[in-house]
């Protein structure tokens, strides 16, 4: 078992089950209809009854427990202090849109994790429309572990399209062009901007840099003037059909994509 380390609780050479309810010490063994307590799917199911919640072996870097079921977990009291689970989500069942390895973890922990490994670009869009595409955009951010998401403009934007993705992604806002560009030049990051505007360059031709703003237009016009002024370089996607442009959210997931590309060692 990939578990079996004195700080996990959860390891199935230390635990076991007791059918009338409740996590219990190896040591008990007086426990009635006592059952080991496995960590994970390469060890076994995690007890014999099909209304047993199963644990799987999902893995991301430094997450190789997780759980795969959004139902509630049978005798999970002993778990929730030990690896920051929820304990309604443990009493109710876990039906949010995350990963298996976060499964029934706590929002502050998920956050807290997410912080601890978040890579160092960020994302910046234009709102002075309401443009329905920052919601996309947030998860899409959120998908490829942004550093942060810059609203410039309008403080509101429609969260819809998000998907409460925006709970786990850290979002800041700019009153406008001028406010961006002040904190990118004290952050020390370079704003590359994204549109098929003249002067630019496929965003495939040169590697975009690890540390960087990667600012986006709305739908429709994309970048104005004051960001293409703002931006340190333009990029845009090489296109070969009869459309000038496309979504401004999937032109978004593109660009998110070449950077993990280019920035991001596949393992």
């Amino acid at each position: 078992c990939t578990l079996r380390t004195n700080a996990n609780p959860l390891c199935c050479s230390a635990q076991t089950h007791g059918s009338v309810g409740g996590f219990d010490d190896a040591r008990q063994s007086s426990v009635p209809h006592e059952v080991p307590v496995y960590c994970c799917r390469s060890c076994a199911a995690f007890g014999d009854s099909p209304d047993d919640k199963r644990l799987s072996s999902t893995r991301i870097p430094g997450h190789e427990h997780a759980f795969d079921s959004s139902g509630p977990l049978i005798g999970a009291d002993h778990v929730a202090t030990s690896i920051k689970l929820d304990p309604e989500l443990l009493e109710h069942g876990d039906a949010r849109n995350v990963i298996d390895a976060y499964r029934y973890w706590s929002m502050d922990a998920i956050v807290a994790d997410l912080d601890a490994r978040r890579h160092p670009f960020h994302v910046a869009i234009e709102n002075w429309q309401h443009d329905l595409n920052i919601g996309s955009i947030v998860r899409t951010a959120n998908a490829f572990l942004a550093a942060e998401v810059h609203v410039v403009g309008r403080r509101r934007w429609n969260r819809r399209g998000a998907m409460v993705t925006d709970r786990y992604q850290h979002v800041r806002h700019h009153e406008d062009l001028d406010a961006l560009a002040a904190w990118a030049s004290q952050a020390g990051l370079p704003i590359i901007g994204v549109d098929n505007a003249p002067g630019s360059h496929p965003v495939d031709a040169v590697p975009l840099p690890a540390s960087c703003i990667l600012l986006f237009g709305q739908e429709g016009p994309g970048l104005t003037p004051e960001a293409v002024a703002a931006a340190d370089r333009l990029v845009e996607i090489r296109q070969f059909g009869s459309t000038r442009s496309i979504n401004a959210a999937a032109a978004a997931a593109i660009v998110m994509h070449e950077w993990v590309r280019v920035n991001v060692p596949q393992v």
